[in-house]
């Protein structure tokens, strides 16, 4: 929902207001197995009220079919 909004909204405050988000991000975190080493990430959401209002809607319609 947030990336057609961006794409389809006209540009003024409802727009800005509606995909505005933050991007919480995990950076590189090393792991070391002993044998095997790598490094997981970074791993980032992106959240907005867009974003919010989709998995309401989701868990709205999947609680009306389960």
């Amino acid at each position: 929902m947030q990336q057609a909004a961006r794409i389809l909204f006209p540009a003024g405050a409802a727009k800005a207001f509606l995909t505005a988000g933050i991007t919480p991000s995990i950076g590189p975190l090393p792991v070391d197995l002993g044998m095997i080493k790598f490094s997981l990430g970074p791993v980032a959401l992106d959240v907005s009220l867009l974003s919010l209002v989709g998995v309401l809607v989701a868990y709205l319609i999947a609680r009306s079919l389960f």
